[in-house]
């Protein structure tokens, strides 16, 4: 593989591993300060592409991203009212919500599982004109991108401090304590499964727009690639306990799950192979830490063994 082909591998995993860093920002909201599993996330990605890519169709490509969000969030809130008004488990309630997305897609698409976005201006287009004579106009697409990471990072580290936020992290923390702390549970559930939905919605928006292309399957599976993206962060980085690093290395994380995916693609890996590949990283992922505590006791079991043995 020659220098070039390497750089442009690398450029294409960055690219992809930031627009999708905004879903694993997102699940770093809900899963790893609110402790909430939300299982919605394959349908509220493939939301904010169908509303993201009929608006930028509507000839409005910027106001695209405040509606994807707002959809999301209404996802979001859909989510947590299941969840904590109507007693239905976190898991369930996210199958729900996902499961009802899926038609929710259809009929805002008029039953179309495809837009084609190829004659439509977006917000790539326009920042690619306003980069046009200059040393950065071939970086257009990794600029916004990078934008709206850096964007997201800043919202959560100054949001997580914020007397709404420690509520937030403290919910997800111990929620009796909270409780009985005067702090309504529900309402603080409700404020971050919306932001972390709008956060999801905001990256399939991108998405769509960044391929000029939107399908209703395209969220299918991005719940377990977020989850990876989450646990290799989390797991190289274990040491990092201060909000501003953690979300680095969230988006660090990213990164290196679609450098393995480009990787796997480069090698001539089939496409349906893809799943297992997402699969077997979020399986090492969790159970990393588990196995190398396990390994010296496996280690003094073997040799243990094998002195008995005449």
């Amino acid at each position: 593989m020659g220098l070039d082909k390497l750089l442009g591998l690398g450029q294409t995993a960055l690219e992809l591993g930031l627009v999708n860093s905004l879903t694993v920002l997102a699940l770093f909201l809900s899963y790893a300060m609110l402790n909430v599993c939300d299982l919605s996330t394959d349908g509220c990605y493939t939301l904010g592409a169908a509303v993201g890519a009929l608006v930028a169709i509507s000839g409005h490509p910027w106001l695209s991203i405040p509606a994807a969000m707002l959809a999301g969030s209404f996802a979001g809130f859909i989510t947590a009212t299941l969840q904590m008004r109507m007693g239905v488990q976190s898991l369930l309630a996210g199958i729900v919500v996902n499961t009802a997305l899926y038609s929710v897609n259809m009929g805002l698409t008029g039953n179309r599982a495809t837009l084609n976005m190829n004659k439509v201006d977006t917000v790539f287009s326009f920042s690619k004109g306003l980069l046009r004579d200059t040393p950065l106009s071939g970086q257009s697409v990794l600029l916004v991108m990078a934008l709206a990471v850096l964007l997201v990072v800043l919202f959560l580290c100054f949001f997580l401090r914020t007397k709404l936020g420690l509520a937030i992290r403290a919910t997800g923390s111990n929620p009796d304590m909270v409780k009985s702390s005067s702090i309504n549970p529900v309402f603080t559930t409700t404020v971050g499964l919306c932001i972390s939905n709008a956060f999801t919605a905001l990256s399939g928006c991108l998405m769509a727009q960044q391929q000029k292309n939107y399908d209703v399957n395209m969220g299918s599976g991005m719940v377990t690639v977020a989850l990876a993206s989450l646990l290799i962060g989390g797991i190289l980085f274990s040491k990092r306990k201060n909000i501003p690093l953690r979300t680095v290395c969230v988006v660090i994380g990213a990164f290196l799950f679609r450098l393995v995916y480009a990787l796997a693609l480069r090698l001539n890996m089939p496409a349906f192979m893809l799943k297992i590949v997402s699969s077997v990283i979020v399986v090492i992922a969790i159970s990393g830490s588990y196995m190398k505590e396990q390994f010296p006791l496996f280690v003094r079991r073997f040799r243990a063994q094998k002195e008995v043995r005449p």
